[in-house]
């Protein structure tokens, strides 16, 4: 029998942070709009972006998924992305084939711009 891959991941939402679990194969969402946001929680760079994508959770809710991985907690995230380092924000289009990567802290305008790009409002 097949071992199934599972991490924890984070979704900053409403509430703050909650946890999920789910597996590697289901990041991309199938049929929707995915921003990974691969960091940690303890990082200088993920800290800021945190509120960030907590609005961009709500703002675009139903539309887009938007996720956190926490790479420190679990290393295989980064593995399976291929990150070299954090925080490195990946989107993915409905078809779950990935359309742009940015390392480095990424601006609540400029995922605006690339959410946009990809056809989400």
């Amino acid at each position: 029998m097949a071992a199934v891959l599972t991490l924890l991941f984070v979704i900053w939402g409403t509430a703050g942070t909650t946890a999920f679990s789910a597996d590697l194969k289901s990041i991309p969402v199938r049929g929707k709009v995915t921003m990974i946001d691969l960091g940690a929680k303890k990082c200088i760079p993920c800290k800021m972006m945190a509120p960030i994508l907590e609005r961009m959770e709500k703002r675009y809710a139903g539309k887009a998924a938007i996720i956190f991985l926490d790479v420190w907690q679990d290393p295989k995230p980064a593995q399976h992305f291929g990150i070299r380092g954090i925080p490195t924000q990946i989107f993915f289009d409905k078809e779950g084939k990935e359309v742009y990567r940015h390392a480095g802290f990424m601006s609540e305008e400029a995922i605006v711009a690339q959410l946009q790009s990809m056809g989400v409002r």
